[in-house]
């Protein structure tokens, strides 16, 4: 590799940021030169180990695009509520009402640009508009459609220090290869290179001694250097830095690059901990509003880790991807004492109790039902039927890290700012990169929505402020 690279837009990172701003730069007729830190086999960092994507319905031409939805009716405002809703009315509400009202036309965009997608049934407990798709696959559909529009990929290159103009502006990347220090020099620089989740380090830092332990869905090489650059250039931070999106995953789950490995259907049975105690309100709301904040709830608990029970009823709505496989048998005592529990007998006896507290109506799985159980210190909302009908199930699970929530300050323009909020000439930010969005929980979905809106507005606004060649 020569030791330096000229170019027009220097991309930061492969995963669905760094891949929808390659994407639509190279679209635009822009050069591109993409530097991801892992070696091609690993590629696409967290994005290849995702699945799904929050959409508005209502925003698309179902049909004309070849992907469907099961919930005909879920609007751009609907999806702007539940963001607030689930941060707690903490996300900046400009950049949540940008993403909402281009989530729709950009999955339009992925579409065309060679994006295939499916349909999950909502049995599993989602009430929103879902999008699923192959992780993998989606980063070589995108890096194949890069490609075609000329952009050019350099793995096993890792971004570690912005070169500043003597005007101030970002005029490139240092970034270190195979070969030494190479410098990538452009017009602008556009960072999506993911979160700081998969650093031993920062997590024991943000979160505390025992998250060096937990679990990472994703890629190894999420190791936050990307925020580490801009933070050294002087760009602000923001966000909620001890927050992430952690989610409930089987505990058999290999250390890191597991995917998602979910146990689904924990909503409508009963959770309980190694002191055989329930500890959270299972029915609360519906799934994709409460798996992303679980699984920190549950590393918490004794063990890091809880034990989902249902009986033969609810079978057939649990769906687990996970590597392990559920125990079964004929009394919950003897699940629980199988799955490891400390305290087996008093796990029967909290499923006794919260079966004794319910008295159900019609029961049903795809709408918060208001089921819930009376007279326990704590109350289930929706879903609570009595575990009665063996034999029973149980699943183990624990907590895996998916991504922080601190990172970088932008606008909804995807421009990063500096301590004084203005906007940092020649740099734009994207995706876990950044700040300001998401925190205490996370709409499932919504963060792969997240960077491919705002990686394709990054690259509209370096088209914008480039010369063009003509045609």
């Amino acid at each position: 590799m020569a030791t330096d690279v000229d170019t027009d837009v220097i991309v930061v990172g492969c995963g669905i940021a760094g891949l929808s701003a390659a994407n639509r730069a190279a679209q635009l007729g822009l050069t591109v030169d993409v530097l991801e830190k892992a070696p091609k086999e690993h590629r696409g960092g967290h994005t290849a180990w995702s699945e799904s994507f929050r959409v508005p319905s209502a925003a698309a031409d179902l049909e004309q695009f070849g992907y469907e939805f099961a919930v005909p009716d879920y609007t751009p405002n609907q999806f702007y509520d539940d963001i607030m809703k689930q941060t707690n009315g903490k996300a900046d509400p400009e950049l949540a009402r940008t993403l909402v009202e281009n989530a729709g036309p950009t999955a339009e965009w992925l579409t065309e640009r060679g994006v295939t997608w499916d349909m999950q049934p909502l049995n599993v407990g989602y009430t929103v508009a879902r999008t699923f798709f192959d992780g993998d696959e989606l980063v070589s559909q995108l890096v194949e459609a890069a490609e075609t529009d000329g952009a050019t990929f350099h793995y096993r290159t890792e971004a570690r220090e912005l070169i500043i103009d003597d005007a101030g502006a970002a005029a490139g990347v240092r970034a270190r290869t195979d070969d030494g220090i190479v410098e990538f020099r452009g017009e602008a620089v556009i960072v999506g290179a993911g979160g700081y989740e998969s650093s031993p380090e920062k997590r024991t830092r943000y979160y505390g001694p025992d998250y060096a332990e937990i679990t990472v869905r994703g890629s190894r090489y999420n190791t936050g250097e990307g925020i580490d650059m801009l933070l050294e250039a002087g760009v602000d931070d923001t966000g909620q830095w001890g927050g992430a999106h952690m989610a409930l995953i089987d505990r058999s789950s290999p250390p890191v690059e597991g995917g998602a490995n979910r146990v689904d259907g924990y909503q409508y049975g009963v959770l309980i901990n190694n002191h055989g105690e329930r500890f959270f309100d299972e029915g609360e709301d519906a799934r994709a509003h409460t798996y992303a904040k679980l699984g920190r709830i549950i590393f918490e608990e004794p063990g890091h880790e809880a034990y989902i029970i249902v009986d033969a009823a609810l079978r057939e709505l649990m769906r687990a991807t996970g590597p392990s496989d559920p125990v079964e048998g004929d009394s919950v005592e003897e699940v629980l004492d199988a799955l490891g529990c400390w305290e087996p007998a008093k796990g029967a006896e909290t499923v006794a109790a919260f079966n004794a507290a319910c008295d159900p109506g019609p029961f049903d799985p795809d709408i918060l039902d208001g089921n819930s159980t009376e007279g326990l210190d704590l109350e289930k909302s929706n879903w609570a039927v009595p575990l009665d009908e063996p034999p029973y199930i149980g699943y183990a699970v624990t907590g895996g890290i998916t991504f922080g929530f601190g990172g970088v300050r932008t606008d909804a323009r995807a421009r990063a700012l500096d301590s004084v909020g203005r906007p940092f000439p020649g740099l734009y930010v994207a995706g876990n990169t950044t700040g300001g969005l998401f925190f205490d929980n996370y709409p499932g979905g919504t963060g792969l929505m997240n960077g491919a809106v705002y990686g394709k507005i990054a690259a509209e606004e370096v088209a914008g402020t480039i010369e063009l060649p003509s045609a």
